[in-house]
């Protein structure tokens, strides 16, 4: 196994990404990149406008330029959309270039953090409240296949920082 310089942090909307991704490298002492900002700072628009006045395509295919574009980075954590796993060949990409960690939650717990959000995902406006539930977890069950080829799966419903940290110490570079 040869020690990554970058942290790729993959898993459903809700799952806590960014505050993890923030947090992680606030204690590695690493640069931090939002994915979706990034995609955002290159396209003047946010994710909703892009999905709306652009299409999902279009999307998909800049989020696979915002990721390549950190290729030469070093002693960062990045966190990804929800899908960016999913498509183009990121998920190898990712899997070559850094440490992939699979942030992972339960349906339930990710409908408890998207129910006050859905107008601002745009996978997740037209869903009545009600299904939900029932949408992530298909949604979920269809990307499963990517997330799960991560290097580290962890739950993170109840997780503390503490050990997720000291299962990636081991395999970074400092």
């Amino acid at each position: 196994m040869q020690q990554a310089s970058k942290i790729f942090l993959i898993g459903f909307m809700g799952s806590g990404k960014s505050t993890i991704g923030r947090k992680l490298a606030s204690n590695l002492k690493w640069s931090f990149v939002d994915l979706d900002e990034k995609i955002e700072a290159m396209e003047g628009l946010n994710i909703p406008a892009i999905f709306s006045q652009k299409g999902e395509p279009f999307f998909r295919e800049i989020e696979s330029k915002a990721l390549r574009d950190l290729q030469s980075e070093t002693r960062l954590v990045i966190s990804t959309g929800g899908g960016t796993p999913c498509f183009g060949n990121n998920m190898e990409f990712m899997l070559e270039s850094g440490l992939t960690i699979y942030l992972k939650m339960t349906p339930t717990s990710l409908k408890r953090r998207l129910v006050r959000s859905t107008e601002g995902r745009p996978l997740l406006k037209d869903i009545d409240k009600r299904d939900l539930e029932g949408f992530i977890a298909a949604k979920l069950a269809e990307r499963e296949k990517w997330y799960s080829m991560a290097e580290i799966l962890t739950d993170v419903s109840n997780g503390s920082l503490s050990y997720l940290l000291s299962l990636i110490k081991k395999r970074i570079i400092q």
